[in-house]
């Protein structure tokens, strides 16, 4: 009887075996799958990520005796009207600095080449070259896929519709959502409700200093350049306030974009936008940011530096923009169940011990 007992571990694992097996040789179907079900969830998962950030500003205007349905109306008016503003100055402004970027980097080339003798004519003709290629192309996209254009268009905008949609709901309804969650967290372990409280706190308080160091920095940012005489100084401003999406790096290449087009127009310009973001970069990271972040999401800088490395080699845009979120979530789950992991570490330790 004994030697006639079936080997249930050796039939796990050939069924295991013959559903990896399947799986590969059906992994084009799987893929399919997969991005289909991405497609469908992607807009409903964008209109929670935004109606999760702007559920702190929907419950401030509560407080303030502002009826739920007239706060939603403002701030979602307010959101759309700041997007279709962006849209339309960011968009003509941006072409005119690429173009101005490249001829300012090619009359710098052309510079270095008379004044010091140095020979950068092969770099010149490359960014000659790349430029009249963009402007070409651009021209054929325009010429040629204009249909297709169109179609992708109106695919982004049904997602963004849909989005938008739903967004609303989803802020209208985010009191009972957090409220069931809460209750089914509770229900099923008291432990979880608190990681999940303490994860949001972090959330929130990521959220709200987002968006104030967003505000601050537009209008730090078009101040002080408008104060030197820089032509771009609103457009500047917009970067800045958008550039804090991506940390650190965010800030670095609106101060590049800064400084080249201020160097096309004057060297004194150039100096006067060096000592500008020289002074800002100070005041943004030792009392600006410190004053609105606190001790809330402290995450050091090499950790910041790797997440947004990381995010864009697997994501690109979107896990650069990811990124800094990201990282809180793992920190802060690290951080709340770190007496665990001790204690489990402690204990694989002392049963090798007794091994």
């Amino acid at each position: 009887m004994l030697k006639n007992k079936p080997d249930f571990k050796l039939i796990n694992l050939s069924l295991i075996m013959l559903i990896v097996f399947l799986m590969y040789r059906t992994g084009n179907l799987w893929t399919g799958v997969f991005h289909t079900i991405i497609k469908v969830i992607t807009p409903f998962f964008f209109a929670f990520v935004v109606a999760y950030a702007l559920y702190p500003i929907l419950k401030y205007l509560q407080k303030k005796k502002i009826p739920k349905g007239i706060g939603i109306f403002l701030i979602l008016g307010v959101l759309l009207g700041t997007i279709v503003i962006l849209s339309v100055m960011v968009g003509p402004l941006l072409f005119n600095q690429v173009s101005s970027l490249f001829n300012g980097i090619i009359d710098f080339c052309k510079e270095i080449t008379t004044n010091y003798n140095i020979d950068l004519g092969s770099i010149q003709t490359s960014l000659s070259d790349i430029f009249n290629q963009i402007i070409v192309k651009l021209g054929k996209y325009v010429s040629d896929g204009a249909m297709n254009a169109i179609g992708v268009s109106i695919n982004y905008l049904s997602i963004i519709f849909i989005a938008f949609a739903a967004a609303i709901y989803i802020l209208s309804d985010m009191e009972k959502i957090r409220a069931s969650v809460k209750q089914y967290l509770m229900r099923k372990n008291n432990r979880s409700y608190l990681y999940v409280r303490r994860l949001d706190n972090e959330m929130q308080n990521y959220l709200k200093g987002f968006l104030k160091i967003m505000v601050i920095s537009f209008f730090e940012y078009t101040f002080a350049f408008s104060i030197i005489g820089h032509p771009n100084a609103i457009l500047l401003g917009i970067l800045a306030a958008l550039g804090n999406l991506i940390p650190y790096f965010g800030g670095i290449l609106v101060n590049i974009i800064a400084a080249i087009t201020a160097f096309v127009i004057s060297p004194a310009l150039f100096i006067k936008t060096v000592i500008v973001f020289a002074i800002l970069s100070n005041i943004d990271g030792y009392v600006i940011n410190p004053l609105v972040y606190g001790k809330s999401n402290e995450l050091h800088p090499l950790i910041t530096i790797f997440a947004v490395f990381a995010g864009g080699i697997l994501m690109g845009l979107a896990g650069i923009i990811l990124a800094l979120p990201l990282s809180i979530v793992l920190v802060t789950t690290y951080k709340f169940y770190e007496q665990d992991i001790s204690d489990k570490l402690g204990d694989i330790k002392k049963n090798k011990k007794k091994d």
